[in-house]
């Protein structure tokens, strides 16, 4: 009697240090984190403003992390494929997104259909950095600054380029040409280095890029700058006038773009990439490459950050059904 009771007291504390190691493994892989490479998803092509800050981010997050963040272009669908891609992946915090503002606050409000549900299956990190649109033009266009540019297209069907439909670069460009009241035909890409390249060629007519990846061009005489989207001038353009100073006073439109991971990653994860995003921003390399690019560090914590979004995708949603902008 007294061997059997010892032997189900055996089995019963066996089970219990079970239970327990089931229970403290995943908070052990979480504080042991991250020991393999990270795969960093960029949505939009090679290129383009997101890829750019992405590959600083990777650069500076690899030293800080201790482990090679790898740069994964996946463009297409204004964001949605990368996003489906991610949020279907492990939340092991192997897999994180670059997300543009546009896929978190306009994506859901534009799209009928989506495979994923942007408030649900992702976990908000942080927002990483801003920066201002650049208004150009094809250098093939008669004109010399904004208010010719604007009284030109009220008399001509021009048509714009952009990152695609729903894009941040798209929405700009909608909020512009209702500011400045005149016509125009959206052409979507599949990123907006692809949209640059036909600006330079004469395909399209204007765009209103992020500055960072239209920058280059501008200064290399390749596109015609008219005006920056921000409330001030550009260091990086410094000639170049603001929307406000050029004909639409109070004119403001900036991009923005932040860290997402799939739903249900350890939060002891997200802080740590958080922490490292936080410390990648403030070294001094990150400033500099920031500063070249035209862009500024907007780290805020998860909670401010989706309180960005949701505050953000009110706004969209009513421009969306003011301007009857459709997938369509």
């Amino acid at each position: 009697m007294f061997k059997q009771l010892i032997s189900e007291l055996g089995k019963k504390i066996v089970v219990i240090a079970g239970a327990f190691t089931l229970l403290a493994s995943p908070l052990a892989f979480a504080q042991n984190w991250p020991t393999k490479p990270i795969k960093l998803i960029i949505p939009f092509a090679a290129g383009g403003t997101t890829d750019i800050l992405g590959r600083l981010l990777a650069q500076q997050l690899s030293k800080d992390l201790g482990q090679n963040v790898i740069v994964e272009n996946k463009p297409g669908a204004g964001g949605n494929i990368a996003a489906e891609y991610v949020a279907q992946s492990p939340a092991d915090g192997y897999t994180i997104m670059l997300a543009s503002g546009s896929m978190l606050t306009v994506n859901p409000n534009l799209y009928k259909k989506l495979p994923i549900n942007y408030a649900k299956d992702f976990v908000y990190i942080t927002n990483v950095a801003s920066g201002p649109m650049l208004i150009s033009t094809s250098p093939k266009l008669p004109v010399k600054n904004l208010a010719e540019f604007i009284a030109y297209a009220k008399t001509k069907d021009l048509n714009f380029g952009s990152a695609g439909i729903g894009s941040q670069v798209h929405m700009a460009e909608e909020s512009f040409t209702y500011s400045a009241n005149i016509p125009a035909t959206h052409v979507p890409y599949k990123g907006e280095s692809a949209a640059l390249n036909d600006l330079v060629a004469g395909q399209i007519d204007f765009m209103v890029g992020n500055l960072t990846a239209a920058a280059g061009f501008a200064k290399a005489g390749q596109i015609k700058p008219l005006a920056v989207t921000s409330l001030k001038r550009s260091k990086q353009l410094p000639d170049v006038p603001t929307v406000s100073e050029a004909g639409i006073p109070g004119f403001e439109s900036t991009g923005w773009f932040g860290l997402v991971a799939p739903a249900n990653t350890p939060h002891t994860i997200t802080e740590k990439i958080y922490a490292a995003t936080v410390k990648a921003v403030s070294s001094d390399a990150m400033k500099t490459s920031l500063d070249l690019n035209g862009l500024t560090a907007v780290v805020n914590n998860q909670k401010d950050f989706e309180t960005q979004v949701k505050a953000e995708s009110i706004g969209w949603e009513k421009v969306i059904k003011g301007r009857n902008i459709s997938t369509q």
